[in-house]
């Protein structure tokens, strides 16, 4: 089906994210996934070719367009290309909402020309290693020192962790903490006190450096804080819907992709004298995996309408999340069983595609979390 949400303009777009993605990303991906961190020159090419800080306001050195659509083109190429390792969805679409929105104009002036040049990369620092979408777990404790807080804790499985310049850390600002005692600190690289664990060795996504973060009697500013004192739980909970849909969006085109994929290649395999495409078996696979990515297909670029309008709540939101990243999981394992012992090597793009697609369940709030949020905005 023909989509209808995008103009000539995203569509020039595309071909400006495909081309980089050419150029500056393909050739280089199989060494960055063994160096298990992408170069930094790619960010700074990002930057050149204005890819990063799309919604940031012009006089920032951003887009200044804070259309959707136009993110929703780079997760979905990003995510056909295969390379996820190049975080600029993260970037863009998870922090860079904090900073232009909840920033002071002197915070805006110091983070956001960086952040849209690539020469400062951001990450989130809110998973802990005993508080995982539990935000009431969270033990890392910012002490107010008068002109500063002292910052103390950990966190793990922080992305771009490893190359991180700026990282948006929630901490205690409240001996209880929780919903109502929780705050947005800024910690910049060469804070002392501020430590990088390991680069942590995950099955998918090698090349998107994942670490965890140890922040030991830190002396954070107070011109470092983020927002409103004690006032992270609403920051965090206004963001959450786009942060899913992002995941969702990019889940939809890898689930497509594959297929794509597949359908060339059971064309061309044969088994038994024949073209796999020619066994009902297959043909039914096929059709099936299809119809689901068209229906989702429909679903989600509903919610990016709705995102662009501003009328996208939670609860599609978390659907949308739900829905799209179970079906890419289905569509990874369906489509490596099609190719047989070739989707079990790392040189064919499912078998990448099967481990690297797995954490999309996970991130971003687990599906059972999304269900745990539906659950409850029909039932009470």
């Amino acid at each position: 089906m023909k989509r209808r949400i995008f103009s000539a303009e995203h569509d020039a777009f595309r071909d400006t994210v495909r081309t980089f993605l050419a150029k500056e990303v393909v050739p280089h991906y199989a060494r960055w996934e063994e160096d298990g961190v992408v170069a930094r020159d790619a960010w700074r090419a990002a930057g050149r070719q204005g890819l990063l800080g799309l919604a940031v306001p012009e006089e920032y050195g951003g887009g200044g367009n804070p259309d959707f659509r136009y993110s929703a083109v780079l997760a979905e190429e990003f995510a056909r290309a295969g390379a996820p390792g190049l975080a600029i969805g993260l970037h863009n679409d998870i922090i860079g909402p904090y900073l232009t929105g909840l920033a002071t104009a002197e915070q805006k002036r110091r983070w956001l020309p960086g952040f849209c040049t690539g020469e400062t990369v951001t990450a989130i620092a809110m998973t802990e290693p005993g508080a995982g979408s539990d935000l009431q777990g969270i033990r890392t404790t910012a002490e107010d020192r008068g002109d500063h807080f002292l910052l103390n804790g950990s966190k793990t499985f922080i992305s771009n962790g490893i190359l991180a310049d700026l990282v948006v850390v929630v901490a205690r600002t409240t001996p209880e903490g929780g919903a109502h005692g929780l705050s947005l600190l800024v910690v910049e690289r060469g804070a002392p006190g501020f430590e990088r664990g390991r680069n942590l060795d995950k099955i998918g996504q090698k090349s998107q450096d994942t670490a965890e973060l140890f922040f030991h009697d830190v002396r954070v500013p107070k011109e470092n804080l983020l927002g409103e004192r004690d006032g992270a739980f609403v920051h965090l909970m206004t963001h959450l819907a786009q942060e899913r849909l992002t995941i969702a969006v990019a889940a939809a085109a890898g689930a497509e992709h594959l297929l794509e994929t597949t359908s060339a290649y059971v064309k061309g395999r044969e088994a038994f004298g024949r073209p796999l495409a020619r066994l009902q078996h297959v043909r039914f696979e096929i059709a099936e995996m299809a119809t689901e990515c068209a229906v989702t297909r429909s679903f989600v670029d509903r919610c990016i309408e709705d995102h662009t309008d501003g009328t996208l709540d939670a609860v599609h939101a978390s659907m949308a999340k739900w829905w799209a990243t179970e079906l890419q999981k289905r569509v990874a394992d369906r489509c490596l069983q099609l190719h047989g012992g070739y989707g079990y090597m790392s040189e064919y793009a499912v078998a990448r595609a099967f481990t690297d697609g797995r954490i999309q369940t996970i991130y971003g709030g687990t599906t059972e979390i999304m269900k745990e949020i539906i659950g409850r905005s029909l039932l009470g």
